[in-house]
């Protein structure tokens, strides 16, 4: 169950508000905001060479995880990396297709046994000097963000090779080899935990779980799948972190939006861009900080529109801490100037 943290103020507004402590304005930060909209990270990117070089070098990592704050006045850097570092650092085979975005090798209920969890600590060693780079870099007033994907999510690229509009494959899995499943997400639950100790210990100040594909799943699975895993990390996180501020992002969750907040206890609820405010508002502790949730395609077309939008936001949660965010990441067609405009209109200029 939900319970605020101990307000006690940092200094640093988003780490505040994720703590509970409600500021005069939102503090913002953007959903993949070290991205292809960037000129200068486009460039970086065509150095780097191959997507994962970019996300285990050190350099190239620090480099445009701090280029957004360089160009607009945001309130926080996430480490630049990938959800999918974790199976390829349980071995599994992965590669960044032009055009096709991540490419796994599938697992199946006989292949579970190939994964070396001993060892994904030790592959993930540049992220983590990577933090303590970026956090040496940071103005002492902004926030360090880590994050990993949440099992589930992780488990439908692992079990269906790449991404997929329904999940079909990894919703299969689960019904008809559900020990093998449940044996996967175990050790899913038990890496991204350590992995999230890991960057806290390195410098993060909040960490974020993406549950990027939290829909099509019924109540049932919804539990099982998305609210216990999510728990579970959230607990080991706090048995060795104490009192570790994080935000749980259920894409999709929809009517299972405050039972994922009670159960799991996350200090902050994402919310994704198709949750109406009204259910936010009326579904949520009052004392509950939400972030979130302007339509990435709102901020691409830009002007009066997305200007009332973000203004509706912002007041829909000024009676409670509130970090303004899209509802799911920026698209590289994203004009800058829009991107200016927006963190304008959230500071109040």
């Amino acid at each position: 169950m939900h319970s605020p943290a101990p307000k006690t103020a940092t200094g640093k507004p988003l780490l505040d508000t994720a703590l509970g402590i409600k500021q005069d304005r939102p503090p913002i930060w953007i959903m993949r905001q070290a991205g292809r909209y960037l000129p200068e990270y486009r460039e970086v990117r065509q150095t780097a060479g191959g997507f994962l070089d970019l996300c285990y070098s050190p350099d190239f990592a620090t480099e445009v995880t701090l280029q957004p704050l360089r160009r607009f006045d945001l309130d926080a850097a996430i480490l630049f990396s990938d959800i999918l570092v974790i199976p390829h650092a349980l071995g599994q085979p992965l590669r960044f297709a032009q055009g096709e975005g991540p490419i796994l090798d599938p697992i199946d209920e006989t292949s579970l046994s190939s994964l070396t969890p001993e060892k994904a600590l030790d592959n993930l060693d540049k992220v983590f000097e990577a933090i303590e780079r970026i956090k040496s870099a940071l103005d002492d007033k902004k926030t360090l963000i880590g994050f990993c994907g949440a099992p589930w999510t992780v488990a439908t690229y692992m079990i269906g090779g790449r991404g997929s509009p329904d999940q079909a494959a990894a919703r299969l899995f689960a019904l008809k080899h559900p020990e093998a499943f449940a044996a996967l997400i175990d050790m899913l639950v038990e890496v991204s935990a350590q992995y999230l100790i890991a960057q806290f210990r390195a410098g993060a100040d909040l960490v974020q779980i993406f549950e990027s594909w939290a829909l099509n799943l019924d109540e049932q699975a919804f539990r099982t799948h998305v609210i216990e895993p999510n728990r579970r990390i959230v607990e080991k996180v706090r048995n060795a972190i104490p009192d570790a501020p994080i935000t749980g992002f259920p894409r999709g969750a929809a009517g299972m939006l405050a039972e994922y907040a009670q159960e799991t206890g996350v200090s902050v609820l994402g919310l994704d861009f198709a949750t109406p405010l009204a259910f936010a508002t009326s579904h949520l502790p009052d004392t509950l900080p939400v972030q979130g949730n302007l339509d990435p395609l709102r901020l691409v077309a830009g002007g009066a529109q997305m200007e009332t939008r973000a203004h509706e936001i912002i007041e829909a949660f000024s009676d409670r801490p509130h970090i303004f965010n899209l509802g799911h990441g920026i698209v590289p067609q994203t004009p800058i100037e829009n991107v200016a405009r927006l963190v304008d209109i959230v500071h109040g200029r």
